[in-house]
């Protein structure tokens, strides 16, 4: 168990470092939208890490940082291009967070920044226990896991390719994309990321105590439909696109993709 605790301390630790680099970094440049790219990578960081140090097998901890990194670097590297090809204009949060505190911006983003570095190790869970499985052998659950993590990725991948490949044609400029994945699902690429999650929890149960990691995809989820994620997006595409988007939204399922509603 001390091990455990070792492996979210080095995982606390680097992700702090990671964004107090990060939040240096988006001062200088004035931009604080850079603390979305750096949680993407910031994964990958802690993950490389706790693949180094942890005394589990081998074979194991490189397959799950495998993992780990290919979901990590393609969102983070998506996420850095859509902020290049908008830079220096910040997404729309953080000019409202740049709003609300005007007083001490740069303290308040810290914070900000910190409270990200946090999730960042506290979403490390299922790294933590299998870095610190050293049974020499890959379990069923495992081959569960990294079979589920396979189907997301390329759900997300492709949800992904498809909206974007819609915004790219002019005739489709303040239209919904109701194409593809995105014709059985308002968010498809919301609905896969919570799916990559549950495959990293299930690839940690076959580990001792990695059951514990299941709160990371149950905060992602919570995070998704309550927080940044469904009702901000939801909000924003109604505020563009109005009753052209309403009438997405009576007809396409939220979340999970599904056949859509006929309309009488």
């Amino acid at each position: 168990m001390s091990d455990i605790f070792l492996h979210f301390s080095i995982a606390t630790n680097v992700a702090i470092l990671l964004m107090t680099f990060t939040w240096l970094l988006a001062i200088r440049l004035d931009f604080f939208s850079s603390v979305d790219v750096a949680w993407a990578y910031g994964f990958s960081v802690v993950g490389i890490f706790l693949a180094i140090w942890g005394p589990g097998w081998n074979s194991r901890k490189w397959i799950f940082l495998l993992m780990i990194a290919s979901w990590s670097f393609r969102l983070g590297t998506y996420l850095t291009v859509r902020l290049k090809n908008h830079f220096p204009k910040e997404d729309g949060r953080y000019t409202v967070l740049r709003s609300n505190w005007k007083k001490n911006p740069h303290r308040a983003f810290f914070i900000f920044f910190m409270a990200q570095g946090l999730s960042i190790a506290l979403l490390s869970a299922p790294m933590v226990f299998v870095a610190a499985n050293s049974e020499a052998r890959i379990s069923n659950l495992e081959w569960m896991g990294f079979a589920l993590w396979c189907l997301a990725l390329i759900g997300e991948t492709t949800a992904d390719s498809q909206l974007e490949n819609f915004k790219k044609d002019s005739a489709n400029a303040g239209k919904t994309c109701n194409t593809g994945l995105w014709k059985l699902s308002r968010h498809p690429n919301y609905f896969f990321e919570f799916l990559i999650w549950c495959s990293f929890a299930l690839f940690a149960s076959g580990s001792p105590g990695g059951w514990i990691s299941w709160y990371c995809p149950v905060a992602i989820l919570v995070l998704l439909f309550k927080v940044t994620g469904i009702p901000t997006t939801e909000a924003q595409s109604l505020k563009s696109r109005g009753e052209e988007y309403r009438r997405y939204q009576e007809t396409t399922s939220a979340f999970v993709p599904w056949f859509p509603k006929k309309t009488t």
